[in-house]
């Protein structure tokens, strides 16, 4: 299709209707936590926006990325891929394979020079070239050269964004992530090990609808999907607060639906909308499952201290202790100013941990 269309147009052709037109605009202004009043701005916007050509590099990964995009549901992938965006290389999902594959994304690079979207999943081996090649090319060269025309650079998942678990100790084949090869380019991570489905989704409805990157973090991650944590939008809050901790993963305080910090959760240190968007087109997501956070959107989560091994969170005020709720049954006001007072406490260096016993006050 030709890329000098709109979006518009695109979904007429595809025979879209006004109604669903807004409807996924709606969905969309959502997902970017814009108000409802914004809807008819992202429907104009997107309305007369190109249609984009995306090229998606696969290099140290599982494919787990490409497997959760495929299942997100708000919107759906095949609107994504087939009425909102032109996906000219993709090794998974594109039909063409060897030179035929190969002179797609050449085609692409050259048809859409400055403007094409890349996206990356997987980390890149510097220690071998050979650890991992594709058409006889290292990920670096291709990376290298992809990345020369790019308007700018999605890092899906934590491979990409961050080395994931490719780099994890002793990191045999010197694997690195996006951002430490491409210097030149506006870079996006959107980590997670796979990343939400409806986050990917809604970092390329951004850029669709305003030709922009999103406000990103200190790590490059859009502060719309990465700017609170886990912790403090899970519904087994309440729980840590009344100190109320499952020990095992079958006890009675398990079987409750108690805090899972004890078990290791990573929550309190993770930044994702795991916990607001959710999995399985928003029926679940590990903590509600059972299972506390691993901390997969976060650097290096791999050899982050193990899995299983609660985390020591930094305080060094003992009425602030009160107020997070190690007393069972401490107040909710002062839950709510101690709260603030962690935070403050956590922007300094001069903390000590709180151990799990201490959080496991009796009232």
């Amino acid at each position: 299709m030709s890329a000098h269309i709109t979006l518009g147009e695109a979904l007429r052709r595809r025979g879209v209707s006004r109604r669903g037109f807004l409807k996924f605009c709606t969905a969309t202004a959502s997902m970017m936590a814009l108000p409802p009043t914004m809807v008819g701005a992202v429907a104009e916007a997107l309305e007369s926006a190109p249609r984009p050509s995306v090229i998606w590099l696969s290099f140290q990964e599982c494919t787990g990325c490409t497997e959760s995009l495929t299942r997100s549901h708000a919107p759906t992938v095949e609107g994504l891929i087939f009425d909102h965006i032109s996906l000219d290389y993709h090794h998974t999902l594109q039909a063409a394979s060897g030179d035929a594959a190969e002179e797609a994304r050449e085609e692409a690079m050259h048809a859409h020079w400055g403007n094409y979207l890349l996206v990356v999943d997987g980390s890149i081996p510097l220690a071998n070239p050979g650890y991992s090649t594709i058409a006889g090319m290292s990920n670096l060269d291709m990376l290298k050269e992809s990345a020369e025309g790019a308007a700018a650079i999605i890092a899906v998942g934590s491979c990409a964004a961050f080395g994931g678990l490719p780099k994890a100790k002793p990191n045999p084949t010197g694997a690195v992530s996006v951002a430490d090869i491409i210097k030149d380019k506006p870079i996006i991570n959107v980590p997670g090990c796979p990343p939400v489905p409806s986050v990917m989704t809604g970092v390329l409805a951004h850029y669709l609808t305003f030709g922009t990157i999103p406000e990103l973090d200190v790590y490059g991650r859009p502060k719309v999907f990465f700017g609170q944590n886990i912790h403090d939008r899970c519904y087994r809050r309440t729980f840590y607060d009344r100190g109320l901790f499952a020990k095992t993963f079958d006890d009675e305080g398990a079987r409750k639906g108690w805090c899972l910090y004890r078990l290791g959760c990573k929550g309190p240190t993770t930044y994702n909308a795991c916990a607001t968007m959710k999995w399985n087109q928003g029926a679940s997501w590990p903590i509600e499952a059972g299972h506390g956070c691993l901390g997969c959107s976060e650097p290096d989560f791999w050899d982050a201290g193990g899995f299983y091994r609660a985390l020591s969170i930094p305080i060094n005020d003992p009425a602030a202790a009160i107020g997070i709720g190690v007393v069972a049954g401490a107040a909710i006001g002062i839950a709510s100013g101690a709260m603030a007072h962690r935070k403050k406490v956590e922007a300094t260096h001069h903390r000590e941990p709180l151990k799990v016993e201490q959080l496991e006050g009796k009232a």
